[in-house]
């Protein structure tokens, strides 16, 4: 039951959504989750302050999940998410934040896993 709210400084045109959604699908098996239960929020032209500035384009990505990853599974997770953003929109990685939260309740479809 992953969700990943990806967020961008700069503007995300439609096929850009839909490639980063894809790929987005492709980076959630590396913390042992399958695309069949991901949701995905990609929002682009967000006001993101890095240091202080937006002298520069910047990404943040929320990652949600039931359950628990390892710590190298969320770093593989992060250098993706990373490279995503720098493939698809030319946001280098150093101004890039990954949060990730772990959930102990998630409801689905009137219930609870």
């Amino acid at each position: 039951m992953p969700f990943i709210d990806a967020r961008f400084s700069t503007p995300v045109n439609e096929t850009q959504k839909e490639s980063i959604k894809k790929k987005l699908g492709e980076a959630i098996t590396l913390i042992g989750k399958s695309e069949a239960y991901l949701m995905v929020q990609v929002e682009g032209d967000c006001n993101l302050y890095f240091k202080g500035n937006k002298d520069a384009d910047s990404a943040y990505f929320e990652v949600k999940l039931l359950g628990k990853a390892s710590k190298s599974q969320y770093t593989d997770l992060t250098t993706a998410l990373c490279k995503l953003a720098t493939s698809e929109l030319g946001i280098s990685g150093d101004r890039v934040y990954v949060k990730f939260e772990e959930c102990e309740f998630w409801g689905y479809d009137s219930f609870m896993f």
